[in-house]
């Protein structure tokens, strides 16, 4: 059943890497997936490095953003997903009161982290440095309305996912770029035949061509 807790991502630790926040000129947050630790997500920054950045990992409580999968419905995964885009609000207000302006943050996940970073742009409805979404789309079963308000103004977004993922349906891959492309985001999607639930080297190198443009 999912957590009775109302604020379960709220008051968790933020793991950092790169540049000290109070020093850096750009900041990309980073979301860890299912179980995972944001520590040990944060070790990712290595294959994502730019001198400018401070890292940030924001750790979900419990180590899941949410209880089912993303596909379920909407409520049954309540408050996680509230919860876990909060955080992700929260801490893009920090990173800008820190002089880091919004065209500057780049976010980036990967499975149920990608899905709940891609689910926070939706929602923000205002563009960001850039998205990255490693096996993931945008949050709800089938049919789920995509009546987002706002305006990405050219934000560029990378999706890159399997064609046979077994957690991640291609529909939804699909779905979540064209509900981007509408917002009005500039979206790179790659499609890997046969490729299993992971980031390959390809996703990295299109991943850190974002950040280099984003950041130029």
């Amino acid at each position: 059943m999912p957590t009775t807790t109302t604020a379960p991502h709220q008051d968790q630790p933020i793991y950092q890497a790169g540049r000290p926040l109070a020093d850096a000129t750009a900041a990309m947050i980073m979301v860890h997936q299912r179980g995972g630790r944001a520590d040990a997500f944060l070790n990712l920054a290595q294959q994502l490095y730019h001198p400018d950045l401070a890292y940030l990992a924001p750790q979900a409580g419990g180590y899941t953003w949410y209880p089912y999968s993303f596909l379920a419905p909407i409520p049954n995964n309540e408050p996680g997903i509230s919860s876990g885009i909060q955080a992700l609000t929260d801490l893009v207000a920090d990173i800008e009161a820190n002089g880091i302006p919004a065209d500057k943050i780049i976010i980036a996940g990967f499975s149920q982290g990608a899905c709940l970073a891609a689910e926070f742009v939706a929602r923000h409805g205002r563009p960001l440095g850039g998205l990255i979404a490693f096996s993931g789309g945008l949050i709800g079963p089938d049919n789920t309305p995509r009546d987002y308000d706002g305006n990405l103004s050219g934000m560029p977004i990378f999706l890159g996912c399997s064609d046979v993922d077994n957690h991640v349906p291609l529909t939804r891959v699909n779905e979540t770029d064209e509900t981007f492309t509408r917002m009005g985001a500039s979206v790179t999607k790659r499609i890997y035949p046969g490729m299993a639930h992971t980031i390959n080297d390809d996703e990295l190198q299109l991943a850190n061509q974002l950040i280099n443009n984003s950041l130029a």
